[in-house]
């Protein structure tokens, strides 16, 4: 086990993903000497090289194009959108093209991309970069939604997302980039679809995701103090 960031976890998933498939590979906005907005690719570029981290212009819809033109010719593309209001200017590939591809080919051509959109608060942001978009890219058929609550989880559940080989919107908190857990850095893929269950109980149960966790797990103790034994769950995927 070893102690680091949310972000650095993720890091560390996205790495090991592309040292054991040279088809991951990365495209998006400062990824190179910038290594994104919290160190999330830091020293990749230096390691893998510019064909496989790839800094872009500031155009969202063309990055995830050519994200989904990559997935459907072979590769397995992560795709970094900086935050997950930038993803708006990204909707009509992701909805009507990387959702739809599967179903509309008859199963023939998948899109195995992950679109990183960071969710939610963090100081120092303004309007538009601080928006949490999980709840309307659930009602899209075709799409897959996860939100890592821990360091652990963002380790693990990455990892899956990369592998999955439907696309994958990856919604990482910002106010959870420098918090820090134990990882263990040989554990599987999650098993995506599938919540975890945190703290037994039986009286009421609450049902939750990404920074909301923490906040739900220490109002479940309170609750217990109070007589009161409440059962939380993460969902994990949306």
């Amino acid at each position: 086990m070893t102690l680091m960031t949310y972000a650095q976890a993720a890091l560390t998933a996205l790495a090991q993903e592309m040292e054991r498939d040279p088809t991951v590979w990365v495209l998006g906005e400062d990824l190179g000497p910038e290594g994104g907005v919290a160190g999330q690719y830091a020293g990749l570029q230096q390691r893998f090289g510019k064909t496989r981290i790839v800094d872009t212009p500031i155009s969202e819809s063309t990055i995830m194009g050519a994200a989904i033109g990559a997935a459907m010719c072979g590769t397995r593309p992560v795709v970094e959108l900086r935050y997950a209001d930038f993803g708006i200017c990204a909707a009509d590939e992701i909805v009507n093209q990387a959702a739809k591809i599967r179903y509309m080919l008859g199963g023939q051509v998948r899109v195995p991309a992950v679109i990183r959109q960071p969710i939610g608060l963090r100081d120092g942001m303004a309007a538009q970069h601080s928006q949490s978009t999980e709840a309307w890219w659930i009602h899209v058929p075709g799409l897959v939604v996860v939100a890592p609550s821990t360091p652990a989880e963002n380790h693990a559940l990455l990892k899956a997302a990369v592998r999955c080989d439907d696309p994958v919107v990856y919604m990482e908190h910002k106010e959870l980039w420098m918090v820090t857990g134990e990882v263990d850095e040989n554990a599987p893929p999650a098993a995506l679809g599938k919540a975890s269950l945190l703290r037994s109980g039986t009286d009421v149960t609450i049902v939750t995701w990404s920074s909301m966790v923490g906040v739900c797990l220490a109002a479940a103790e309170v609750l217990a103090r109070n007589g009161c034994n409440a059962e939380v769950i993460d969902l994990r995927t949306l």
